[in-house]
């Protein structure tokens, strides 16, 4: 199976994929497209930009595409999370950001590649106990991935992915994961 985990930042995600990992050994883990591109060179403003983020757009579709065949992989983000930043950050520059063809043709080839999309949604009061950095940006990002998520607004999962949503604390989201994955 062929999972993605999708949410702001600083809303659990990596830990929940570290957590998932631990009780699904088959699973591979896959970083999320930053620290990868990072790793490789790639320099990275301080602060959500629209170049750095088109550049993990990219890389997110390659990734899941590169994965498309074969082992059981869950993703730390999907092009889905960099399309809410996208829209959220050009919004906040005063302009609409919109994919060309060439993009949107990427971004349906990854998600039809998924078979779940795994969103953890920001909470009030937030889970997460530390100090997060652009906490603005990151309510205006979850906003938009709700949207994105729950209503398809840009028609990109009419064929995709099977979405599901995990709440509450650490073992309560692997547990409602797997509860929900098993109905699949």
């Amino acid at each position: 199976m062929h999972i993605a985990v999708t949410g702001a930042h600083g809303v659990g995600k990596t830990t929940f994929i570290e957590d998932f990992t631990t009780v699904h050994r088959s699973y591979e883990s896959v970083a999320e497209p930053y620290w990868l591109l990072e790793q490789q060179g790639v320099a990275f403003s301080n602060g959500a930009t629209i170049p750095d983020l088109e550049k993990q757009l990219t890389e997110s579709c390659k990734l899941i595409l590169e994965y498309a065949h074969g082992r059981d992989v869950i993703f730390d983000r999907c092009p889905l999370d960099f399309l809410a930043y996208l829209e959220v950050v050009s919004a906040r520059e005063g302009f609409e950001w919109l994919p060309g063809g060439r993009e949107l043709a990427n971004i349906s080839k990854a998600l039809a590649v998924l078979d779940v999309v795994i969103f953890v949604p920001l909470t009030s009061p937030d889970d997460i106990p530390i100090q997060i950095e652009f906490p603005r940006l990151r309510k205006r990002v979850d906003r938009r991935l709700k949207t994105m998520l729950r209503e398809d607004d840009l028609g990109l999962l009419h064929n995709g992915p099977r979405i599901i949503e995990v709440l509450g604390f650490r073992a309560q989201r692997v547990a409602m994961a797997d509860s929900l994955l098993g109905s699949a």
